[in-house]
């Protein structure tokens, strides 16, 4: 047994120990397995970043311009590619709900693995929350059904998505599917028609600030922009790395996983591009630098509606709609997987008839709603979201090195490219963008530091203590103790 587990005991929320009740304590706590093949999770990593095109990224216009934009969204990009291709290896080996978490959890212990799911949860229970707030904005910008934003909007988005997912995985997934592809679709007419417009004097149109270092027009905030704007660029795949998080529920995960990650992270570098230059060069940086629906103003500026920009407007829509649905579903499986554990409290595993786990939807759906409702300020929430990501992203790639040092001969199904050295740049890249989140809104990085803070007291003081050896992350790492127990002896 790890050292600081245990198995299972007493009630309510737990059975007796030995075999028989691991055993029953697990079945009370599973998911539906076989449910989504590599075309349903490309799905899932595509419907995570989506939104992320439509809005958001072009603040970054505001802290680098177009040229440190440019180079951020590049090295952002280089950061998820190899983050990517070192989760790919890592869910072959080890294709459990837990994803992140069950990863660092074999390198680099308990509070590895503590650390690494708390802030993939902080990304996963506030993104959502914020994501309601601009679709609130939406409905109410296009007039539908006669509301506006606020809490009515709040409540039934939360209700309705997560009311899919306690129906099954699959029905969810492919729920998701259709959205994310109309949503993708609607990017792909966006820019064939913003290209029609397109003007490349206009993407350096920002005028420069003089008593910024290294400024010029195309970087008007100077070499320190690129570094701000590092956020921003996160923004065109922020989520991806969620994909493992279905590998419990995936059709031959081993296969399918490296699979639909690759294919996904593709068509998210290939929408970013497009979606960038077009936008940018059929207005002008100057232009969309602060707008709250950049691709509507990049199609009509300061003009009447046209009927592309409403098109692309609803489609804004169905954007936010996949990514609040697919987040949604990473916030529960992140949750089912630490309190299966017994790193939060065991009851929020507990799954329904159909193998959805009903009380990790429904607790991070009423945190949410009350987030959205009581705040309204989803730019900051978002905020939050990235700094958890950020430290989940440098935990993550770090897990990747110390499993290829310390376990050479682990088998690898699908192996890095690069290795060691392609997690590392990973590594590097993501404690950049972490101390990037300090430069954009130093108040949401402090409120992320606090959560931390009380998430990590409760797992000193108390839960580390309770923790369950049976779930399949803390037996994989059971069986590395084992094994180099037996090497030493």
């Amino acid at each position: 047994m790890a050292q600081g587990t245990e198995t299972p005991a007493g009630p309510p929320d737990s059975t007796s120990p030995g075999a028989a009740g691991s055993a029953a304590y697990l079945r009370r706590r599973t998911l539906r397995r076989g449910s989504a093949g590599w075309l349903l999770l490309t799905g899932l990593g595509v419907a995570y970043v989506v939104s992320g095109d439509f809005s958001g990224w072009n603040i970054g216009l505001s802290k680098g311009g177009f040229g440190g934009l440019a180079v951020a969204m590049v090295l952002m990009g280089v950061m998820y590619a190899c983050l990517v291709f070192a989760l790919a290896e890592l869910s072959a080996i080890l294709p459990t709900a837990g994803g992140g978490y069950g990863f660092a959890r074999r390198a680099l212990g308990t509070w590895g693995g503590f650390l690494t799911g708390t802030a993939i949860l902080i990304e996963y229970i506030l993104a959502p929350a914020a994501i309601s707030l601009f679709i609130g904005d939406y409905v109410e910008s296009l007039g539908l059904f006669g509301l506006t934003s606020g809490w009515p909007v709040y409540l039934a988005c939360f209700a309705i998505f997560i009311g899919i997912h306690l129906w099954g995985v699959g029905e969810a997934l492919r729920f998701s599917l259709v959205v994310t592809a109309i949503a993708v679709a609607a990017l792909l007419i966006f820019a064939v028609g913003a290209f029609t417009e397109f003007d490349a004097g206009r993407l350096n149109d920002i005028p420069a600030d003089p008593s910024a270092f290294g400024s010029n027009s195309w970087l008007p905030y100077g070499l320190l922009g690129i570094w701000a704007a590092f956020p921003f660029g996160m923004w065109f795949f922020l989520g991806v790395e969620g994909v493992p998080l279905a590998a419990e529920e995936a059709k031959d995960p081993v296969r399918s996983m490296p699979k639909a990650l690759a294919i996904s992270l593709a068509v998210l570098v290939f929408l970013a591009l497009i979606t960038f230059v077009s936008a940018t060069g059929a207005q002008g940086a100057n232009a969309i630098k602060e707008a709250g629906n950049p691709l509507v103003v990049a199609l009509q500026g300061d003009g009447e509606p046209t009927a592309l920009s409403r098109f692309v407007n609803y489609a804004g829509l169905a954007g936010l709609v996949a990514s609040f649905f697919s987040l949604i579903f990473a916030g529960s499986r992140q949750l089912f997987a630490l309190s299966r554990a017994g790193y939060l409290p065991r009851f929020l595993s507990l799954t329904n008839r159909r193998k959805s786990p009903y009380l990790g939807l429904l607790i991070p759906g009423v945190i949410g709603f009350t987030l959205a409702a009581w705040s309204g300020n989803g730019g900051r929430m978002l905020n939050v979201a990235v700094f958890g990501a950020t430290i989940s992203y440098a935990l993550m790639a770090l897990s990747h090195i110390v499993l290829r040092r310390r376990e050479p001969d682990l088998p690898r199904p699908y192996r890095t490219p690069g290795g060691a050295r392609t997690s590392g740049a990973a590594f590097v890249l993501a404690c950049s963008a972490l101390v990037a989140t300090f430069l954009v809104d130093r108040d949401a990085a402090f409120i992320a530091l606090g959560v931390y803070a009380v998430a990590l007291a409760y797992f000193a003081f108390y839960s580390r203590h309770r923790l369950v050896a049976a779930a399949p992350e803390e037996e994989f790492a059971a069986l590395a103790a084992a094994e180099a127990e037996l090497k030493r002896g």
